[in-house]
């Protein structure tokens, strides 16, 4: 083997594993250190390593984030023509290049989402030196009912910085879809404060519940991707402002000049301006029928869709018109088993044919 051919070896399974919680707390930190570590992380900005050098318990939570993100953007987008392409790169950190749709705006925001969930959760679990339980918020008076706040509440006010920079960190050209990003970015952290949830253990004598402790917990992150999944339905067009730029977020985007007009209930309303909460996208969605890698689009030649739905994963349009395959397939098993003394196991073969469809 040449010399140099050894290390590439090495590195290139370094990439490969680089994002694994268990590499990381054994291997990446405490074997490379974290100077030599985060030099080795492909994908990171300048800014990115800093923090990584700073933080490199913290990197652990990002991974994790990532991963628990793309898992849910498939989950949300599996009967859809785009069924997220492009965010399974693990060197990516959820930043796709693709058309600035509304797809690229639920990448953004689930990204944000899962890098803010993963280190609120390590947080609370303890696995970042720099935070831990959080205080319960300051009430005016006390509850009525008896309770206060106590226990671990997850520190999301941190998760939610520690995203923040680290996301933000990426968007570094100031134009129009640098600020999309930063909104869409901004709308999935908030997405997952909005979701927390409050849970309570009662104290008193013989379970008379005189006295509850709250805390604020995260729910599951399922939770989330459904309320990014409703934003996404919902997401606005905007277009940026021509002029000198204003402040970074939705400040710095504004209807287009055409009066937008709606009909509901019968009567004429104006769109409003989206909400800092809302996703936010420049250009309209390509259909994703063909295969347009420029507009992040692998098209749905071989995807496999369900031939009785009429909803967008059955063939007709997931098939964009196009026809679809059939698969059969002959599935055989031991079935009915029954024991017999003594002593061995009499078993009849069962089987069943099944059909695939996938579009042509």
């Amino acid at each position: 083997m040449r010399p140099s051919a050894f290390p590439r070896k090495i590195f290139a399974l370094f990439v490969h594993v680089v994002l694994s919680a268990q590499f990381i707390r054994v291997y990446g930190v405490i074997t490379l250190g974290s100077e030599v570590f985060c030099s080795r992380i492909p994908g990171l900005t300048s800014r990115q390593r800093e923090m990584c050098r700073s933080s490199p318990d913290a990197m652990v939570a990002v991974g994790d984030g990532i991963r628990l993100a793309t898992a849910e953007c498939k989950y949300q987008f599996r009967h859809q023509r785009w069924n997220c392409t492009g965010i399974d790169n693990p060197t990516s950190f959820g930043h796709v290049v693709i058309v600035g749709s509304r797809e690229a705006a639920f990448t953004y925001a689930i990204s944000s989402a899962g890098v803010a969930y993963a280190v609120t959760s390590a947080c609370a679990r303890g696995n970042i030196s720099a935070c831990g339980c959080a205080p319960g918020p300051k009430l005016r008076e006390p509850a009525p009912s008896g309770w206060k706040w106590g226990g671990c509440s997850v520190d999301i006010n941190f998760g939610m910085r520690f995203a923040r920079k680290f996301m933000d960190a990426r968007e570094l050209e100031g134009d129009e879809r640098s600020v999309m990003n930063l909104h869409n970015n901004k709308a999935g952290r908030k997405a997952v404060k909005m979701s927390l949830l409050t849970e309570c253990k009662c104290h008193g004598v013989s379970g008379s519940c005189t006295m509850k402790t709250c805390w604020k917990t995260l729910p599951g992150f399922r939770q989330v991707g459904d309320n990014l999944m409703k934003k996404y339905y919902r997401a606005r067009p905007v277009t940026s402002v021509p002029s000198s730029p204003g402040p970074r977020g939705i400040d710095s985007f504004r209807r287009p000049r055409k009066v937008h007009l709606v009909l509901k209930k019968g009567k004429i309303a104006i769109k409003k301006m989206p909400k800092k909460s809302d996703l936010v996208f420049l250009q309209t969605s390509p259909n994703y029928c063909e295969r347009d890698l420029a507009a992040g689009s692998l098209g749905t030649v071989g995807r496999s869709c369900n031939r009785t739905s009429r909803g967008n994963d059955g063939c007709d349009l997931m098939c964009c018109g196009r026809g679809y395959n059939t698969h059969q397939y002959t599935r055989t098993w031991q079935c009915r088993c029954k024991f017999h003394w003594c002593c061995y196991v009499d078993c009849d073969t069962c089987s069943e044919r099944t059909e695939e469809y996938t579009c042509k």
